[in-house]
């Protein structure tokens, strides 16, 4: 049986929820994603840059990169979309507070409105990514489309 994109666009509700693969970065993976993206900044580095105050910041030792929370979350996106017919479009975030080495945190995507228009079907998902604290490190909305072209199969 062949699903179309606009039968699983259908088959989508406000208020659907989406949970992410939880991700623990380490050192390691700050390293990796460092040398992967050419950003090597010492607060994802350098315990001693990061011992003191950044203007009213105060980090407590070094950070993941806040990108690697949005790779995480377009990887979420992404793995449930891509079965569906869906394409992720637009993704605009808001880093809360930093990660750091061992906290373990999870995206979460919540549908908040659906929306046919002339030249497509869009789904707009409220975004969240949580430590294990339960306290939101990062906030955003991300936008996906599915259009008529290429079926999927369920």
């Amino acid at each position: 049986m062949t699903t179309t994109a606009e039968q699983a666009f259908a088959a989508i509700n406000e208020g659907d929820s989406i949970t992410g693969t939880s991700f623990q970065p380490t050192r390691e993976t700050i390293k990796r994603f460092a040398e992967a993206s050419l950003d090597f900044n010492p607060l994802h580095f350098d315990d001693n840059f990061m011992d003191g105050d950044f203007g009213k910041t105060n980090f407590g030792g070094v950070i993941m990169h806040g990108m690697q929370n949005f790779a995480l979350i377009t990887r979420t996106l992404t793995d449930w979309l891509m079965e569906r017919g869906g394409y992720h479009r637009r993704l605009e975030t808001k880093w809360l507070k930093p990660v750091k080495p061992n906290d373990t945190i999870t995206p979460t995507a919540t549908v908040s409105e659906k929306r046919e228009t002339d030249k497509g079907r869009w789904v707009l998902f409220d975004i969240s990514v949580s430590n294990q604290n339960g306290d939101r490190v990062a906030v955003g909305q991300a936008m996906a489309e599915f259009p008529d072209t290429l079926p999927i199969r369920s």
